[in-house]
């Protein structure tokens, strides 16, 4: 019995990787490049286990991808800080503890990074709606049929199965590929290990 569900769980994963939408995670990695080369921030959030992925996303890249370099990316998780996440769900919405950190350091040029598994969590629409509006670019990373936020992003990448779990795995291997992307781009070398 579960040996038949491990095999089942990945069978369907490895179906869901076999879709993987390569040209959206190509645009993905320009986008973080050329944030990189501009100096702009990059701003990532999510809710639940898309915000776990966000701060993951943090780590790798703000430590992973550049710590041997002078220069550094400028990557901001919103929903790492607890307080001031907390004071803007008690004073305004829930909706509004990604969209108003924006407003005190989003600049034009800036990338904006939504994780959403159903996209349609109304805290990241907001913020992505807001990002678009001042001229940032928006990716909007999502599963199931994309939701809202697929129609939203500039660039959404959609993990395409109705299975919240397996959308999170996709979302934490696209992590992990844009950490190693990002550091053999840096580095000059496709065999960079990044730590």
């Amino acid at each position: 019995m579960k040996q038949t569900f491990s095999l089942d769980y990945l069978n369907s994963l490895k179906e869901l990787l076999d879709i993987f939408p390569h040209d959206r995670f190509e645009e993905i990695c320009k986008t973080l490049m050329s944030a990189y080369e501009m100096e702009k921030q990059i701003f990532v959030m999510g809710n639940g286990g898309s915000g776990a992925t966000a701060s993951h996303f943090v780590c790798d890249i703000n430590k992973g991808c550049c710590l041997e370099f002078e220069k550094k990316f400028k990557v901001i998780c919103l929903n790492d800080n607890i307080p001031t996440m907390l004071a803007y769900a008690n004073d305004l919405s829930y909706d509004k503890i990604f969209v108003e950190p924006l407003k005190n350091f989003l600049q034009s040029g800036d990338v904006v990074i939504g994780i959403s598994g159903s996209g349609n969590s109304r805290n990241v629409l907001d913020a992505v709606s807001y990002a678009k509006e001042k001229g940032a670019r928006t990716v909007g990373l999502t599963g199931f049929d994309g939701g809202k936020l697929a129609k939203l992003a500039d660039i959404p990448f959609v993990a395409a199965i109705n299975d919240m779990q397996k959308v999170e795995d996709v979302h934490m291997i696209v992590v992990h590929m844009l950490m190693q992307y990002l550091c053999n781009a840096l580095s000059g070398n496709p065999k960079c290990q990044c730590t």
